[in-house]
């Protein structure tokens, strides 16, 4: 889909020998003539910015975290185990994300480690996940000594490619990570579908997407496990946090063992598991519980403002807005967006460099690699520069030829626009046609 509508510049210029208007002058990416005499001039060129408003910055806490803090700190005891911080906490999370089962915890990474842990996902187990994603969406699954199988992504949705997720199942697949990167919710259907026919674990990594819905359905009830973060970047937080839950009642009332170093709170007899320490805090769970009463007005916006800066971006020569399905709702953690260098007369950094001239922050990239190309992948060098399952046979990884094509052209062709809950329309309609001007003048 992101190759089909390329024009060769020398296709194009042959089809328009003649035609002025379109010469280069000096250095490639600076058409002169037309453009300037239509009132187009970059203002990297010295012409007017497209971008005159500055967003306005507004406190991301105040009075409802403040009353929540102050009933904390009338409690006897701090600790998470029937507080009544976490008690409220998990019952606004039910009311976002409705599971039967939740634990709070001390991150996503924390989240999503329990979450493998409960399904059992254990030594030489394979589980297949996203490239493109932060570290912590993999962690659980090396510390069990599992393998991480990364599959390609859509070109321009950034999430799972289902087929791509069939084609990667060997008889060691025990689950599948879906990622829903940047907010933007992944073909959970599709997805379901490839679980339940080979009988495998879906792991919902929500962690940048608080609110999302897919097909009108919370995010995190589709799927076995639901994983957020409420890491100080989030939508919400608490500084650093996590929550993890299901409606699976094979795995619901292992997430608080598992959450909690091995042992069972509600019939306490010993440690039948062995886990980590991840327990949340109550001045944690305060201040989560009460950032959980902004969450709709600020994944509303986010999910409007980013709605119209794809309609206003639309039609911009050589850029590919975020595809979101229309029955979805994204609430944008960032907004990505691709550029087809050869549909334009700059690369990216110029790109760039020409909207930041026009007010507009873009930032090149995301991630610096795929995760299968970070050194500690490529060199399987998880513990103390060792990797128990593969001396063991456990597996025949190697990371080193490990390969998502998409994967790769999107981190060298995508651009992040930060939207939040701040902006106004009428920013983002700068924003938008500050991306427009730009494409225009680079276009082929």
């Amino acid at each position: 889909m992101f190759k089909s509508h390329v024009v060769s510049r020398r296709t194009f210029l042959a089809s328009t020998s003649g035609t002025a208007g379109f010469l280069l002058a000096g250095n490639r990416g600076r058409p002169v003539g037309a453009r300037e005499a239509a009132g187009e001039k970059l203002a990297l060129e010295g012409g007017p910015k497209a971008v005159t408003l500055v967003p306005p910055t507004r406190p991301r806490w105040g009075e409802p975290e403040l009353r929540q803090l102050e009933a904390m700190l009338r409690q006897n005891s701090l600790f998470y185990w029937d507080g009544p911080q976490t008690q409220l906490l998990t019952e606004r999370f039910q009311e976002v994300c409705p599971v039967k089962y939740v634990q709070t915890c001390s991150s996503g990474t924390a989240a999503l480690h329990i979450a493998v842990s409960a399904a059992g996902i254990g030594p030489g187990d394979e589980v297949i996940t996203t490239p493109i994603t932060d570290m912590g969406t993999v962690i659980g699954v090396i510390y069990q000594q599992a393998v991480p199988v990364f599959a390609d992504l859509g070109a321009n949705t950034y999430n799972l490619d289902p087929a791509d997720v069939a084609r990667r199942i060997t008889p060691k697949t025990k689950a599948i990570i879906a990622v829903h990167l940047a907010g933007n919710p992944c073909d959970l259907d599709a997805l379901k579908v490839i679980a339940d026919q080979h009988n495998l674990i879906l792991i919902e990594d929500c962690c940048q997407a608080w609110g999302a819905k897919y097909k009108g359905r919370p995010i995190g009830t589709v799927g076995h496990f639901a994983c957020f973060s409420l890491q100080n970047s989030k939508h919400i937080t608490c500084g650093d946090g996590g929550v993890v839950g299901t409606n699976d009642e094979r795995f619901g009332p292992l997430l608080q063992k598992f959450g909690d170093k091995g042992g069972d709170r509600r019939k306490w007899g010993g440690f039948d598991a062995f886990a980590t320490n991840y327990r949340m805090s109550e001045p944690q769970a305060a201040v989560a519980a009460a950032q959980l009463t902004r969450l709709e007005s600020i994944v509303a916006a986010r999910s409007r403002l980013g709605n119209l800066f794809t309609e206003l971006i639309a039609d911009a020569p050589g850029v590919v807005p975020h595809g979101v399905r229309p029955d979805d709702r994204a609430v944008y953690w960032f907004y990505m967006f691709r550029l087809r260098e050869d549909a334009l007369r700059c690369n990216r950094s110029q790109f760039i460099r020409a909207a930041a001239a026009e007010g507009a922050n873009l930032i090149g990239g995301y991630i610096a690699k795929p995760l299968y190309q970070e050194p500690v992948f490529q060199n399987h060098g998880f513990f103390a520069g060792r990797w128990p399952v593969k001396e063991m046979g456990l597996t025949d990884m190697d990371f080193t030829k490990h390969s998502c094509p998409e994967a790769e052209a999107i981190l060298a062709s995508c651009v992040r626009v930060l939207i939040n809950e701040n902006m106004t329309e009428e920013y983002i309609r700068q924003l938008g046609a500050a991306i427009q001007k730009v494409a225009r003048y680079y276009a082929v």
